[in-house]
């Protein structure tokens, strides 16, 4: 079964974040485009790679994370 063959019923709010470089950017910007409502947030981090975002501090964009959680987990 192809993985994105049921997104477009996800009703919960998704972020998906993702490096500019990384090699699997692809796949959130296909999941993003499938996924309905006004609820979801593709989030591109300039310059990075994939691996970049587990633990450079200073390129994880904690403001905007906190700013969707916040928002969504009420």
């Amino acid at each position: 079964m192809p993985i994105l063959q049921y997104s477009s019923e996800i009703r919960s709010a998704v972020l998906l974040v993702h490096g500019e470089k990384a090699h699997s950017r692809y796949f959130s910007e296909t999941a993003y485009s499938k996924l309905t409502g006004d609820n979801k947030e593709l989030l591109i981090i300039p310059g990075a790679s994939h691996t970049d975002l587990y633990d450079q501090v200073d390129i994880i964009p904690f403001d905007k994370l906190k700013a969707f959680f916040e928002e969504y987990l009420k």
